[in-house]
C-alpha cells in the first residue's frame, strides 16, 4: 500500500508541475519557431543485429532516424568485460560505426555500453543506457541483477559508480588480504546511473565476488585513497537472488530498478602507499614534509647543527599528509641550506611497512619583494636627505609582524567558548597575564569581574589555543592580552589587545531534545547537520537516554546517526584488503518519512529515536522501503517549494517566461532517488538491449 501511495504521489506531483507549465504557456509570447525537439534519436538499423552469437565482425553499424553526434566518449563508453583497446566510434551518415580493435576472447558475452554518448545533432537529446550486446560463443549470458551504491558516511546515493563482477571459482580464498580489485580483471562490468541504482546484465548463473568504485578521474581504474569503494561480505549468484522490478524512469529518462545488492561506499586510505614525497623550506624557520598518506609514522629526524629538542613537530594538516617542522633557533644561526635525514616507516614493493632512512636537503634565502624594495629605497632617500640637512633621522615605525586571530568577538556559543590562533607556534606564553573579564552593566557604569579560566593547546595544531571557562548565557565579556604576553618561534611578540564579545541569547535559538532507545550495549554518534548534511554539532558515546543540543539557528536540520562499533567517538571507514566494512551511518527519518526538521527561535523540537528501527538489517525489502521513503519525502519537499513559488507568483501577478513546455523539463524538477515502486513506464528496448531514451 505504501508503495502504491508513493507511485500516486509521484504521478500527482508530476501532473501538477505539467499543469503549471502548460497554464503559463497560454500567455501571449513572441513566436519561437515551433516546439523544441526533446526526443532522443531512434534506432532503425543494426548490423550485425543486437545479441548476435558467434560474433566475428570488426565493425558494427547503427543507424538512427536522424543525424547524431558523439559527446563525452571517454566518460560514457566502456565495455564488459574490459577490452585492452577501447572500441573506436565514428559518425557515418545518420549512424555510427563501432570499430573493434581488440582480440576478443572465445565463448564470451560482450557488451559495449555507450551510456549517453550518442545524441541528436540539433538539440543534443541523448540516448541513455545504450548498449550493444554480442557473444563470441553460441549463446548470450542473460542473467540480471540490480543494486544501489551509497556513500556510507553521507548516507546518500553515489552516482556513476562502476561495479565489477569476478567469477568466484577463479579467485583464491584470501580473507586476510584480498587484493582482487587490484590485480584481477573483472569478468562483467556494470555502471550505476545518477540515482545510484545499477542494473548488471549478461551474467552467468555462478557465484560472483562483487566490488564497486566511484571513478573520480574517469579512467575506469580504481585508485585507492581517491575513489570511493565498496565491497560485499559474501558471494552472490544472480540465479539464486530474489526477483526485482525494473522500469523506465520517465522523469530521468533511464532504466531503474529495485536494488538487490547494497554497497556502502568509503574512501580507503589504508591501502595508499606511505612515502615521503617532498621536503620544502617555505620560511627561514619552517620545514614542510609532504607525505602521500595521512599520519606518517616518523621515528627520528636529524638536522645538521640543529639540536633535536629545538625542532617543533606540528601536524598542521591533520588527517591529511603534511607536517611542519619549526626551528626554535636564532635566525642568524640558521644556514641557507639545511641537510639532515629522516627515519620513518615506508611501504616497500610488496606493500609492507619497513623502517627506512632518507636524506633531507632544503634551501631558503631571503628575497626582497618589490614593495619591500620600494620602502627600503624610500627610507634610504629620506635618511640621506636628513643627513644632508644636518637633521637626526627617525626611521618610520614598522607594523608588528606578530599576528593572531581569535573567536572572542561578536556573538559566541558559551558551550564552545573562545579560542585563538597564532601565525607561528608560541615558544613562550605568560598565561597568568592574559585576563578574561565578565562585563556587568553598560557605558561608564560598567564593571568587570575576572573569570577563572585555563588554556589548552590543540594537540593537532601547535598554533591553536583554547580558553576554557564557564561562560553564562547572554552575557558580555572582555579578553585582554597585555603587551609581550606571547612570543612565537619567529621571535615576534604581541601588542596589547582587548577583545569584547557576548554569549548567545538562548531565546534567539532553537533547541533539539532527543530521546534515544533501542540501543542495547552499543554506542552511537549523533550529528546535527544543516540541510545540506554538513555537521554542526555532535554527541558521542550515545546510549539510551535523553540528550539536548542547544543554540541551533532557525533553519532546517538533519540528523545523522553513526553506529560506533569500536566506541572511539568517530566514524571509521572500511578496508578493502582486510574486507572490513565501514561503520554504518544513517540519516534519521521519522514515521512520516521526513528527514528535514524545522528549527525556530525559542522553540524546542523533540525527537524519539529508536535505534533498532534506524539500523534495521538492510534486506532487499528494507532497502526498497528506505529508498521509497526518501523519494516520497524529497518529492513532497519539492511540491511544497513549487506551491510556495506558485503562490508568490500569483500574488505578484507575474509570469515565469524561463520555462520549457515539454514534459521532460518539468519532470527534471522532481529530481532525487528514482521511483522504487515501478509502474511509471516500461523499460524500452528490452533489458539486454538499447533504451531509446523515450517511452514507447
Amino acid at each position: 500500500m505504501n508503495r502504491r501511495i508513493n507511485i500516486l504521489l509521484r504521478t500527482a506531483v508530476a501532473m501538477l508541475f505539467l499543469g503549471a507549465f502548460f497554464s503559463r504557456c497560454a500567455n501571449i509570447m513572441t513566436p519561437t519557431g515551433g516546439p523544441k525537439d526533446t526526443l532522443a534519436p531512434v534506432i532503425v538499423t543494426l548490423n550485425p543485429d543486437n545479441f548476435t552469437t558467434n560474433f566475428n565482425a570488426k565493425k558494427i553499424y547503427i543507424e538512427f532516424n536522424e543525424y547524431v553526434q558523439l559527446k563525452d566518449q571517454q566518460k560514457e563508453l566502456f565495455t564488459s568485460p574490459a577490452m585492452k583497446k577501447m572500441p573506436l566510434l565514428s559518425i557515418r551518415g545518420k549512424g555510427i560505426v563501432i570499430t573493434i580493435r581488440d582480440t576478443l576472447r572465445e565463448n564470451t558475452t560482450y557488451a559495449i555500453d555507450l551510456g549517453s554518448a550518442v545524441r541528436d545533432n540539433n538539440e543534443g537529446n541523448p540516448i541513455n543506457a545504450m548498449r550493444y550486446v554480442f557473444s563470441t560463443g553460441d549463446k548470450v549470458d542473460s542473467l540480471v541483477c540490480s543494486g544501489y551504491t551509497a556513500d556510507s558516511y553521507k548516507a546518500d546515493s553515489v552516482s556513476r559508480t562502476f561495479i565489477w563482477f569476478f567469477a568466484a571459482d577463479s579467485l583464491p580464498d584470501t580473507p586476510d588480504y584480498d587484493s582482487t580489485i587490484f590485480n584481477r580483471k573483472p569478468d562483467v562490468i556494470a555502471r550505476a546511473q545518477n540515482n545510484g541504482i545499477f542494473i548488471a546484465q549478461n551474467l552467468k548463473p555462478i557465484d560472483y565476488r562483487i566490488y564497486a568504485f566511484g571513478d573520480k578521474n574517469d579512467n575506469q581504474l580504481y585508485e585507492p585513497g581517491t575513489d570511493l569503494v565498496g565491497l560485499l561480505d559474501s558471494t552472490y549468484n544472480p540465479a539464486k537472488m530474489p526477483d526485482f522490478a525494473i522500469w523506465f524512469d520517465s522523469l530521468r529518462m533511464y532504466p531503474s530498478a529495485e536494488p538487490q545488492l547494497y554497497f556502502r561506499m568509503f574512501t580507503d586510505e589504508a591501502f595508499k602507499a606511505q612515502r615521503l614525497v617532498e621536503a620544502q623550506r617555505p620560511q627561514q624557520k619552517e620545514l614542510k614534509l609532504f607525505f602521500n598518506t595521512a599520519h606518517p609514522r616518523i621515528e627520528e629526524l636529524k638536522l645538521d647543527s640543529i639540536p633535536s629538542n629545538k625542532i617543533l613537530y606540528d601536524p598542521r594538516t591533520v588527517g591529511k599528509d603534511t607536517v611542519s617542522l619549526w626551528l626554535n633557533v636564532p635566525a642568524e644561526n640558521l644556514p641557507d641550506t639545511i641537510k639532515g635525514e629522516i627515519t620513518y616507516f615506508r611501504h616497500d614493493s610488496i606493500r609492507q611497512l619497513t623502517k627506512t632512512t632518507e636524506p633531507i636537503k632544503v634551501f631558503w634565502k631571503y628575497i626582497e619583494s618589490k614593495d619591500e624594495q620600494k620602502a627600503r629605497e624610500k627610507e634610504e632617500k629620506e635618511r640621506k636627505k636628513a643627513e644632508e640637512e644636518g637633521r637626526e633621522y627617525t626611521p618610520p615605525t614598522k607594523p608588528n609582524p606578530f599576528k593572531m586571530t581569535t573567536t572572542a568577538q561578536g556573538d559566541v556559543n558559551p558551550e564552545k567558548g573562545v579560542d585563538f590562533t597564532l601565525t607561528y607556534p608560541a615558544i613562550a606564553m605568560d598565561t597568568t597575564a592574559i585576563k578574561l573579564y565578565q562585563v556587568n552593566g553598560e557605558g561608564q557604569a560598567a564593571t568587570e569581574t575576572e573569570v577563572k579560566h585555563h588554556f589548552e593547546r590543540d594537540t593537532l595544531n601547535m598554533s591553536h589555543w583554547y580558553i576554557r571557562a564557564k561562560l553564562k548565557e547572554a552575557t558580555s565579556y572582555r579578553l585582554f592580552f597585555p603587551k609581550d604576553a606571547i612570543e612565537d618561534v619567529m621571535g615576534y611578540k604581541n601588542d596589547s589587545t582587548s577583545n569584547s564579545f557576548k554569549t548567545y541569547d538562548p531565546e534567539k535559538f532553537g533547541r533539539l531534545v532527543i530521546r534515544v532507545r533501542g540501543v542495547g550495549d552499543k554506542r552511537y554518534i549523533i550529528q546535527q547537520t544543516d540541510s545540506s548534511s554538513k555537521t554542526q554539532q555532535e554527541l558521542t558515546g550515545v546510549k539510551s537516554g535523553k540528550y539536548t543540543l542547544n543554540y541551533i539557528p532557525a533553519s532546517e536540520i538533519r540528523i545523522r546517526i553513526i553506529e560506533d562499533t569500536n566506541n572511539n567517538g568517530k566514524w571509521d571507514a572500511g578496508n578493502v584488503v582486510k574486507r572490513l566494512q565501514p561503520e554504518r551511518a544513517e540519516m534519521y527519518m521519522n514515521d512520516m518519512g521526513e528527514d528535514l526538521f524545522a528549527i525556530k527561535a525559542n522553540w524546542d523540537v523533540e525527537l524519539d529515536i529508536d535505534m533498532s528501527k534506524v539500523f534495521v538489517p538492510m534486506t532487499m525489502q528494507n532497502l526498497v522501503k528506505m529508498l521509497d521513503d526518501k523519494e516520497a519525502a524529497r518529492i513532497k519537499k519539492l511540491f511544497e517549494e513549487w506551491q510556495e513559488k506558485a503562490l508568490k507568483m500569483q500574488k505578484e501577478g507575474g509570469h515565469d517566461h524561463n520555462h520549457n513546455s515539454n514534459s521532460s523539463s518539468s519532470g527534471g524538477m522532481i529530481g532525487g532517488m528514482g521511483g522504487m515502486g515501478g509502474g511509471l513506464g516500461g523499460i524500452t528496448g528490452g533489458i539486454g538491449g538499447f533504451s531509446t531514451g523515450q517511452l514507447q
